[in-house]
């Protein structure tokens, strides 16, 4: 033991991490060598896909799941940028701007320091309920990601009832938050809980009522049937034929994803911090990146029930028949460039390069040869960049769905900003009798009047 403890003791902190590391490679080397040579690593993979040829459903949620889980938090961490810049520049600030370019790693260090943190447990706390709390609310916003398409074939599930779904699996987020302010051996915490479920469990019932006449000009409640039902032009979405349940909608999804005016569950001037008062390291930063993933995902789910989803606002295709022209389809067959595709790809960053530092040169006499070499390698890979993506938005369906889809949710959040930086608060009794005396009965009306519609006009 004394043998391999004075060497460590000697390495400095940069060597106790890459020594442990060698030596884990070195061993799944010679692992991975010894399961290749005695025919374990072939079996195995062999068998993996002849599993995933007989059971493509559950490859399928496999993948989405993992592909989740990964965009979720760079999800939080750009709207998280996204606020703190926008409400800076509102308010005539810079914002971030020191950490990384422009600020744009601001918010991954604030990931960090949360990481960083103690992750303390108050005594009396109920460790279990206490534990699993962050984890269920955090959760609950990941498996709602599962229904939102986000064009055309990308989607976790097309489920039949995916709004029901959307709602049902959204609600249980109420648990986590009760879990959170009663295990907390914390009587601003309780109250903080008890605030949140009240308004949660006051707010969804809008929020569910405010769709009911989309479903049934729809006729589905699967999420891809409802954008495929405003197919077309702009004027075929149901925001403008359900401008009621539009507004319904947008204001019980901002009451559910505690933002501006109605974020009371973690109202600081009254009681502490609501149900995260007892929580601190990565536990309290699984609350916030579930409340910045659930902006996200309210938003999304906005675009997909009343602002078309994927569609364009113009459908180039139908447009053009209309005016008697074709689109034409673009199809590149590299392989038909032969040697000039080599070329093209070993001298043309060279070429590119050059031809685009030489402006830069002669515009910034004062800068070395290097700089302007560096600027212009820039410019070139921005230039390339937007040639391939307006190709691909042009040749590939998905691609133009994905570019409006997010075109939409980000637009929406950005709105979800815009009013933090804009409305005040409102108090829990005003935001209580809003939803039942204003919200519910407006929700009624319109369900009402769009049968009475269908009916009346077929």
């Amino acid at each position: 033991m004394t043998v391999l403890a004075r060497p460590w003791r000697r390495l400095t902190p940069t060597g106790r991490i890459v020594v442990p590391l060698l030596a884990l490679f070195l061993l799944l080397g010679l692992l991975g060598f010894l399961g290749l040579v005695t025919g374990i690593i072939p079996g195995l993979v062999n068998l993996l896909l002849a599993l995933a040829g007989a059971n493509p459903g559950i490859v399928r949620f496999v993948v989405a799941a993992t592909a989740i889980l990964l965009i979720s938090i760079p999800i939080a961490f750009i709207n998280i940028y996204a606020e703190m810049k926008v409400i800076a520049l509102m308010n005539s600030r810079l914002g971030p701007n020191r950490v990384g370019p422009w600020g744009t790693l601001q918010s991954v260090f604030h990931g960090l320091k949360v990481l960083a943190k103690e992750d303390f447990t108050p005594t009396g706390a109920d460790r279990s309920a206490f534990t699993i709390a962050p984890i269920v609310v955090f959760l609950t916003v990941v498996l709602s990601f599962l229904v939102i398409p986000f064009a055309p074939g990308l989607f976790g599930a097309d489920l039949n009832v995916g709004l029901l779904y959307f709602f049902a699996v959204g609600g249980l987020s109420v648990v986590g938050l009760l879990m959170a302010g009663w295990s907390s051996f914390n009587k601003y915490s309780l109250l903080g809980g008890l605030r949140s479920a009240a308004q949660m469990v006051s707010y969804e019932i809008p929020l569910t009522l405010s769709v009911v006449g989309l479903v049934m000009l729809a006729g589905t409640m699967s999420l891809n049937g409802i954008v495929e039902a405003q197919g077309g032009h702009f004027w075929n979405w149901y925001v403008f034929q359900q401008p009621l349940g539009f507004a319904i909608f947008f204001i019980a999804a901002a009451a559910e994803a505690n933002r501006t005016p109605f974020d009371l569950t973690e109202a600081d001037s009254e009681i502490v911090a609501g149900f995260v008062t007892e929580y601190s390291g990565m536990r309290f930063g699984f609350f916030f990146f579930a409340e910045y993933v659930t902006l996200f995902v309210m938003s999304a789910l906005t675009a997909v029930l009343f602002l078309g989803g994927w569609h364009a606002p113009v459908d180039i295709h139908a447009l053009a028949a209309f005016l008697g022209l074709t689109v034409p389809a673009l199809s590149i067959d590299p392989g038909q460039l032969g040697v000039g595709l080599l070329l093209l790809l070993t001298l043309g960053p060279i070429v590119g390069t050059l031809v685009l530092a030489v402006p830069v040169a002669l515009w910034r006499t004062d800068w070395s040869i290097w700089r302007s070499l560096l600027v212009g390698f820039i410019l070139l890979n921005v230039v390339v960049g937007g040639l391939v993506s307006i190709f691909a938005y042009a040749a590939f369906e998905v691609v133009a769905g994905v570019f409006w889809f997010m075109a939409k949710t980000f637009t929406l959040v950005f709105v979800f900003v815009w009013m933090r930086a804009t409305l005040p608060r409102v108090r829990v009794d005003q935001l209580m009798a809003f939803a039942w005396k204003w919200l519910l009965p407006a929700a009624l009306l319109n369900i009402f009047v769009t049968a009475i519609a269908i009916v009346v006009l077929g």
